[in-house]
């Protein structure tokens, strides 16, 4: 009995150790076959939608590139699907292509695009490069030492420019930004902030009140809590012209009293613009005015909103009386300093009642909107997702949680019933649909600001990258007029064109009022620190005809989907391509 009780036993454990093998194994294989679908996927290409259905397609629109393949088999009029152009090459199963299989496919395309999209997050935030534009950690403009000043949030004391930079801050990154931009101190608060400006200021600190450690050298001090560490910046190095960031704005019709409306003058025999943009600068003010010569100072107002511009002819001549129409007109130039007048931000003080999103497809100038936005209201913009770069940027609302209902509006580039369900009401951001996959196409290989290379557009990455983007383009829309509760279409071409109305509507759209002057203000630095640098490609065309057929149907099915719920339909420069 012992014995075949001992046998028993061993054949047991022989056969939970096989098991074990076995299901080892069938995991093991499981998850192979996972990958290969996945990497198949993407090679194909596939243009899944965001939610579960396909995209309708209107009847007139037939074309090369989105038909179903069961309508090669039934010619007869009727709604159509839009769906990969993969797919003609695929044998026309009706079992292949049932809407069961659609169901399975989008989904699964929507997970991978998700993925796609996010991974890069992390992986650019090294290359990002806003707020300096020289930025190199090296021995220059090292500045002298003032000291250690106290400082309010309320009222700055170097009021002339602030720039962030939560991760990388040095004390000579803080100088070389105030050198740029011809400001004699720079003064670091916070190990993370940098604040530049023409007038030292009032209350001075013990130098042991500056004991924040800059976040982007170890060992050296960026200041404190309300505390500003303050040098005097070095001119810049020889050959180096310091006022090359003088913009002419234009020939404006002269305000009927310029000395009411602007709060510091001079008067200079042989005035020259290098002579009144020096002069304005030290004042600290963002605008040069110049009628004769007579030089005036100050911001965009009501007054002088900078809106109806004159015929540069009036202004034409050298800056005397005479050449500018008895002096009823006058240049304007934009200098080094910036307009803080609506730079100042922070989170609500209660938790809205109401959450909004500022949903746009990637590449559509989410980021730039959130500027405009924060600076026209005051108050931070959220993020369904955590950008570093951004947050390292002054983006603060980047590590508040998305639902924390702190913020104005959250930022999200979500579709899909459940994501636009949680929120009360959206501004929904659209952009042509070539400027937004280039956008994000170059935000992909060179961050925020820069822009991809040419080897990348002639990568394979490129067709891939449309083929799987454009039908997002279209579904991202397309889902948020079908569940989106109330929502205010805003068209990224009409606010580049029309900022101050446009901006206005967002802001009443937000239960906010904000003041004509702080509008302006916005208006005046109306692009921030999001606009892309380095070398732009001269009529570069990516697209063949092929995508161009393929997003031009999408965008036909997008202009009939806003018409129908009463918007306003696409610019008319969306199409014909």
């Amino acid at each position: 009995m012992a014995k075949a009780f001992f046998r028993l036993q061993k054949f047991l454990r022989r056969t939970q150790f096989l098991l074990f093998f076995l299901t080892a194994a069938y995991l093991m294989a499981g998850s192979l076959l996972l990958l290969q679908r996945t990497r198949l996927v993407i090679q194909q290409g596939s243009r899944g939608t965001s939610t579960n259905q396909a995209l309708p397609v209107p009847d007139g629109m037939a074309g090369v590139g989105i038909v179903d393949p069961r309508t090669l088999q039934n010619p007869h009029p009727g709604p159509r699907l839009l769906v990969g152009m993969d797919t003609l090459q695929e044998p026309a199963l009706d079992q292949r292509h049932s809407p069961r299989w659609l169901v399975s496919r989008n989904s699964e395309l929507r997970q991978l695009r998700r993925r796609w999209f996010h991974r890069f997050i992390s992986d650019q935030e090294p290359m990002q490069t806003a707020g300096f534009k020289a930025m190199k950690h090296t021995a220059e403009h090292k500045g002298t030492y003032v000291g250690c000043f106290s400082d309010d949030s309320r009222e700055r004391m170097l009021k002339g420019a602030v720039f962030y930079d939560l991760r990388k801050m040095t004390v000579s990154h803080c100088q070389e930004a105030c050198a740029e931009r011809a400001y004699t101190y720079a003064g670091l608060a916070y190990g993370a902030e940098c604040y530049c400006g023409n007038k030292l200021p009032a209350t001075a600190s013990k130098p042991e009140e500056c004991n924040s450690e800059c976040k982007g050298e170890k060992g050296s001090i960026c200041g404190g809590v309300n505390r500003l560490s303050v040098y005097r910046v070095e001119e810049l190095r020889a050959g180096a012209r310091r006022w090359r960031n003088v913009i002419y704005r234009g020939c404006f019709r002269a305000p009927e009293n310029l000395t009411d409306t602007f709060p510091a003058s001079l008067i200079q025999p042989n005035l020259t613009v290098e002579m009144c943009s020096e002069f304005c600068s030290k004042k600290e003010f963002p605008l040069a005015v110049i009628r004769g010569r007579e030089c005036y100072c100050g911001y965009p107002t009501r007054r002088f909103s900078l809106h109806d511009g004159a015929d540069g002819l009036l202004c034409s001549g050298t800056h005397n009386a005479s050449s500018t129409a008895k002096g009823k007109y006058c240049l304007v130039y934009q200098t080094p300093v910036q307009d803080t007048r609506c730079t100042d931000r922070k989170f609500l003080t209660t938790k809205s009642k109401v959450f909004v999103a500022l949903s746009s497809f990637p590449g559509a100038g989410n980021t730039w909107a959130r500027h405009l936005i924060e600076h026209a209201t005051g108050y931070y913009t959220g993020s369904y997702y955590f950008d570093g770069a951004l947050y390292n940027k002054g983006f603060k609302g980047e590590k508040d949680h998305w639902r924390s209902r702190r913020t104005i509006c959250v930022k999200t580039h979500e579709s899909g019933k459940t994501e636009i369900e949680m929120f009360d009401s959206a501004i929904l951001l659209i952009r042509n649909p070539y400027k937004s996959l280039m956008a994000e196409f170059n935000r992909k290989y060179a961050g925020h600001l820069g822009y991809a290379t040419d080897r990348n557009w002639k990568s394979k990455e490129w067709p891939d990258f449309v083929n799987s983007y454009a039908s997002w383009w279209a579904s991202h829309v397309l889902d948020w007029l079908k569940y989106g509760k109330r929502l205010l279409v805003v068209h990224y071409e009409d606010l580049k064109q029309s900022l101050i109305p446009k901006l206005k509507e967002m802001v009443e759209f937000l239960n906010m009022t904000v003041t004509e002057d702080r509008l302006l203000c916005v208006e005046n630095n109306r692009d921030g620190n999001f606009k892309r640098s380095g070398a732009k490609q001269k009529d570069f065309e990516p697209f063949t005809q092929e995508m161009k057929d393929l997003i031009n149907r999408y965008i036909l099915t997008v202009d009939e989907a806003l018409r129908g719920r009463n918007f306003t339909g696409l610019p008319r420069e969306y199409v014909p391509r």
